[in-house]
C-alpha cells in the first residue's frame, strides 16, 4: 500500500476544527501562562475536557487516519500555544507507553476514563528519567520489587521531568507509568513500565521545574516510596532476560521502548506547530511591510530576507513529510523507529532554527515581549531534547541504517 500525501477529507475537517480551537482559544491566552508557570489554565482545561476533545464527528475518517489525525492535532495545537497543548487533559504519554505495551484489558482499565463523557479533567504521564539517568534509559535506578506475599510490587526511586507529572499524580482518575528495573543484574532486560494511578500511597509529588519554555505545562519530580501496585499494573511480561553480549536487549525493554515509536512523531508534529506559527507570523510581517518572496526568481536574484524564509519553508516542510511518513506507517501497523528518529530529529532541528532567524528577522521588536515570536523560540528549544535529544536520535538513525548494535556505535 503506497503512502498517499493527501489529506482525506476527514482530516482536512479535523484541521479546520484543531486550528480555530488554536486560534480562538489558545492565542489569547498564551502570554498570561507563558507569564504565570504553574498556575493551572483552568480556562483551557475546562474547554478541552468538555468540548474540544470532542473532535469533529467523524469517526470514519479518524478510523482510516488514525495517528496522521493524532499528528494533525498537535501541529495545529501547538501553532496556538506547545505548553498548553502539553497541559490539556488527556492520556497522553502514559497512554501511548499503554498502548504500546499493554494489553487489552490493560488498555481497557487504564484509558477507559479518558473516553467517558463529564465527570472531571484527568491526566495520564510518564516517568522515566531520573537525576542519574537521562538519555540512557537502561542507566535506570528505579527499583520495583516482587512481595509474593501480597502479588504487589514494590516501587522506591526518584523521577524527574514528567510531563503532566503533576495533574497524573493529584487527580483522581490520572495514572504515571513508571519505569523501573526489576532485576538490576539483568541490565536493559530488567527494565519495566509500571502504571501508578493517582494518589496512590507512596507517590509523591516533590515539585514542578521552572523552565525556559512550555510555562504552561506542569514538568514534575516524583519520588517513589515503598510505593504498591498490583501485578497487573505491569505492563508487558514480567520475564527478565540476562545480558547477552551478542544482543541489543530484551523484548521486555523492547517492548517499553516502542513507546517512543508512537511519541516522537507527535513531538515532531508539535515542533512543525510552533515553526508554523513564527514563519506564519513572519511572512505575514513582511507582506506588511511590503517586502516579496519572490518564488519564481533565480536563486542568484533573491535577497537575503528571501533565501532566509524560503530555506525556513524547505526545512518545515520536510521536517512534517517525515512526521507524516512515521505516522502513516504507525498507522499501518508498520514497524517505524527508524522513521520516527528521522521524524523526531529533523524536527528539532528545523523548529530551532526557525524560530531563532524569525526572531532575528525582526530586529529587536523579536526579541522583546511585544510578540510572541521569542516565546515560540523558547518553546521550540524543548523537541530538540525531549523523547531523545537530538543526538541520541541521530545514533538510533545510524544503528539503524547500518544495521549495528548500540554497543558499536555509541
Amino acid at each position: 500500500m503506497p503512502i498517499d500525501f493527501e489529506l482525506s477529507p476527514g482530516s482536512k475537517v479535523s484541521l479546520e476544527h484543531y486550528h480555530r480551537i488554536a486560534r480562538e482559544q489558545m492565542r489569547p491566552i498564551s502570554r498570561k501562562y507563558d507569564l504565570e508557570e504553574h498556575t493551572l489554565p483552568t480556562e483551557w482545561v475546562d474547554f478541552w475536557w468538555k468540548e474540544g476533545r470532542k473532535g469533529p464527528q467523524d469517526k470514519a475518517a479518524f478510523e482510516n487516519d488514525g495517528f496522521v489525525t493524532v499528528c494533525l492535532q498537535a501541529e495545529e495545537l501547538c501553532w496556538g500555544d506547545a505548553g498548553l497543548y502539553l497541559r490539556m487533559p488527556t492520556p497522553a504519554l502514559g497512554g501511548s507507553a499503554v498502548s504500546a505495551a499493554g494489553t487489552k484489558e490493560q488498555r481497557s482499565k487504564f484509558m477507559s476514563a479518558f473516553r467517558e463523557e463529564g465527570g472531571h479533567p484527568i491526566w495520564g504521564a510518564m516517568a522515566i528519567t531520573e537525576p542519574n539517568a537521562g538519555s540512557d534509559s537502561a542507566a535506570i535506578e528505579t527499583t520495583a520489587d516482587f512481595d509474593e506475599a501480597t502479588g504487589e510490587y514494590v516501587l522506591n526511586g526518584t523521577k524527574i521531568f514528567c510531563t503532566a507529572g503533576e495533574g497524573a499524580a493529584t487527580v483522581d482518575g490520572g495514572f504515571v507509568v513508571v519505569w523501573a528495573t526489576i532485576d538490576k543484574s539483568a541490565g536493559r532486560g530488567g527494565i519495566k513500565s509500571f502504571v501508578v494511578p493517582a494518589n496512590t500511597p507512596g507517590m509523591e509529588l516533590i515539585g514542578c521545574e521552572k523552565k525556559l519554555g512550555i510555562r504552561a505545562s506542569d514538568t514534575a519530580t516524583l519520588r517513589f516510596e515503598d510505593c504498591r501496585v498490583p501485578a497487573e499494573n505491569l505492563l508487558g511480561s514480567s520475564e527478565v532476560k540476562k545480558k547477552d553480549p551478542k544482543k541489543t536487549g530484551d523484548k521486555g525493554f523492547k517492548g517499553a521502548m516502542a513507546t517512543f515509536d508512537a511519541s516522537r512523531p507527535i513531538v515532531a508534529a508539535m515542533a512543525t506547530g510552533i515553526g508554523r506559527a513564527a514563519l506564519d507570523f513572519l511572512k505575514e510581517e513582511l507582506e506588511r511591510q511590503g517586502i516579496e518572496i519572490r518564488y519564481d526568481a533565480a536563486p542568484r536574484e533573491l535577497t537575503a530576507i528571501e533565501r532566509d524564509v524560503i530555506e525556513m519553508e524547505a526545512e518545515l516542510r520536510a521536517a512534517r513529510l517525515l512526521t507524516w511518513r512515521a505516522a502513516w506507517m504507525m498507522n499501518s501497523g508498520k514497524p517505524n523507529n527508524l522513521e520516527a528518529s528521522m521524524a523526531k530529529a529533523k524536527a528539532g532541528l528545523a523548529v530551532t532554527k526557525i524560530t531563532q532567524k524569525a526572531v532575528q528577522l525582526l530586529g529587536p521588536v523579536g526579541y522583546s515581549k511585544k510578540l510572541l515570536v521569542e516565546k515560540w523560540m523558547r518553546d521550540a528549544k524543548i523537541n530538540d531534547i525531549y523523547e531523545g535529544t537530538q543526538q541520541i536520535n541521530q545514533l538510533i538513525v545510524a544503528r539503524r541504517i547500518l544495521d549495528y548494535p548500540s554497543a558499536m556505535l555509541r
